[in-house]
């Protein structure tokens, strides 16, 4: 079994159109939205082994902003790959990982992410797989569990959706 938490950056901002997408930093509900799911992550002991993100401003800062608030110590690869990636790039992605990690957090953008979950979740279960189905804000966090022995065997099918976290669904302070 390997977990596999799939992350898209919390809300950018967009005030200053002179800032290249790349560099587009946080909006303040973005950073109380990562802020949120920090706490989450520490409270719900969840510590992945290893962290892949997109270099992009967004997905940096919405990870400090959770690392600052949770437990989690995993190595983080900041990865140009996938900014901007889709799912088919992703999903090759976590076939290459170490069978030595039990678990990896993606922190990427959309349409890749939400791409993603849909590709690799076999059946849904009800109340997530709604939520999932509706949409993939940013900010949104997405647990797989995936049957798999290696990560060479992540394939399209082979993850159950067991946690589906949006922002919105966290106490914020």
């Amino acid at each position: 079994m390997r977990t596999i938490y799939l992350m898209r950056h919390a809300k950018s901002s967009w005030q200053d159109e002179s800032v290249t997408d790349f560099d587009r930093p946080l909006a303040k509900r973005g950073r109380r939205a990562a802020t949120a799911m920090g706490r989450h992550l520490r409270d719900r002991q969840i510590a992945p082994a290893q962290i892949l993100c997109s270099p992009a401003q967004r997905t940096r800062e919405t990870l400090d902003r959770m690392e600052k608030y949770s437990a989690a110590t995993a190595p983080v690869r900041y990865e140009k790959a996938i900014y901007l990636a889709e799912a088919t790039v992703l999903l090759r992605r976590l076939t290459r990982l170490s069978d030595s990690l039990e678990s990896v957090m993606l922190i990427g953008h959309n349409p890749g992410v939400e791409t993603l979950a849909r590709v690799l979740v076999d059946r849904p279960d009800e109340a997530s797989g709604r939520q999932l189905g509706a949409k993939f804000p940013t900010g949104a966090l997405a647990v797989l569990v995936a049957d798999v022995a290696r990560w060479h065997d992540v394939r399209p099918g082979c993850a159950e959706l067991t946690a589906f976290v949006r922002p919105k669904d966290l106490p914020s302070d």
